[in-house]
């Protein structure tokens, strides 16, 4: 090649750069757009205070461009005071690994969790979703029927940032188990227990008839000795203790997620990790959507001409409180008939 077309060749490259540059310098940024029509689909938020509460599909993002950024602004008490209580930073526990239930020990569920810092009710950066923290309790946050908190919310993106204000938030006091005998809004009992979830074939021990949950009161207790554990107990109508080895075809290793079980005439018990269920996501200890734990008591006798009757009592539950806890089924009105007719 000679120097001629070398140079021309060189020439061309040049101009090609140049023009190259000169258009992209000519094409504008493009930028996101936030659209009039976004917004929060709920303003009042009432949680429940002691336990994990997310808030989803809570903001419609209508003609906005996401990404969008999410950030809680001027939270403040009703009254207009500051909230360092939800301002501040609070250890909360986290899952650093899924759980998912094949966890062999506590142990191998609590390496799956760690501790991090969080304000107790916080949006999450890019979803808009808001979390209240099990932290949170009302010897220190604001439950109704205080009027509460009020806070303004930061939507942004590169088209601009807008602004949410007045949002409330109305936390209900505790109710540290489900279902729950509690009055959300002054956290006293409205009766002394609830009834089970299922109930198949259970003979009444005098009249021989089919009992309904109307006739179980199942009551949560908590004691405060130091440990974390659930013990399940029966009790007939006089309150004296029913052997749980009466409910003999009873899966006693899959009660409940636990472990060192320890079952004898008085009840059965098991060591835990709170809460329960540790996560809303379905295992064998829990119902089809992993919402609640499920906990069923089983046994076998024969009925009139030799029919085997196969009876169950179960019970749908949470317990979002760390501690001993024992579940108790009173038979209040009739024994449960054991034996063959």
């Amino acid at each position: 090649m000679n120097n001629k077309k070398y140079l021309s060749l060189i020439g061309l490259l040049f101009f090609s750069i140049v023009l190259i540059t000169a258009c992209k310098k000519n094409i504008p940024d493009e930028r996101l757009s936030l659209g009039s029509d976004s917004q929060f689909t709920i303003k009042v938020y009432q949680p429940t205070l002691g336990r994990n509460t997310l808030f989803s599909d809570n903001f419609y993002v209508g003609s906005s461009s996401v990404p969008l950024d999410f950030k809680i602004v001027n939270m403040r008490r009703f009254t207009g005071e500051p909230a360092p209580e939800l301002t501040e930073y609070f250890p909360v526990q986290v899952w650093k690994t899924a759980y998912d239930g094949t966890e062999k020990s506590l142990a191998e569920i609590e390496a799956k969790r760690k501790i991090e810092n969080h304000q107790l009710f916080e949006i999450r950066e890019h979803s808009g979703q808001f979390l209240m923290w099990s932290r949170a309790n009302s010897n220190f946050v604001k439950a109704q029927a205080d009027s509460g908190y009020v806070f303004d919310v930061e939507v942004s993106n590169s088209g601009g940032r807008k602004y949410f204000k007045d949002m409330k938030l109305r936390p209900f006091k505790e109710r540290p188990y489900e279902p729950s005998n509690l009055n959300p809004l002054t956290g006293q009992a409205i009766n002394t227990g609830v009834f089970p979830s299922y109930m198949e074939n259970i003979r009444g021990e005098k009249t021989g008839r089919y009992l309904s949950p109307f006739d179980i009161e199942v009551q949560f207790k908590k004691n405060n000795a130091p440990g974390n554990s659930i013990s399940f107990k029966f009790l007939d109508t006089l309150q004296q203790v029913i052997d749980p080895n009466k409910f003999a075809v009873t899966d006693w290793p899959n009660l409940v997620h636990g472990f060192n079980m320890v079952k004898n005439s008085d009840s059965v018990k098991f060591d835990v990790a709170y809460p329960i269920p540790l996560a809303a996501y379905p295992t064998k200890y829990t119902i089809s959507t992993g919402q609640q734990a499920r906990s069923m008591f089983r046994y076998d006798r024969q009925g009139f001409g030799n029919i085997r009757e196969s009876a169950m009592l179960g019970m749908n539950f949470n317990i979002f409180e760390p501690g001993n806890w024992t579940i108790i089924f009173w038979f209040k009105t009739e024994r449960p008939k054991f034996t063959n007719d």
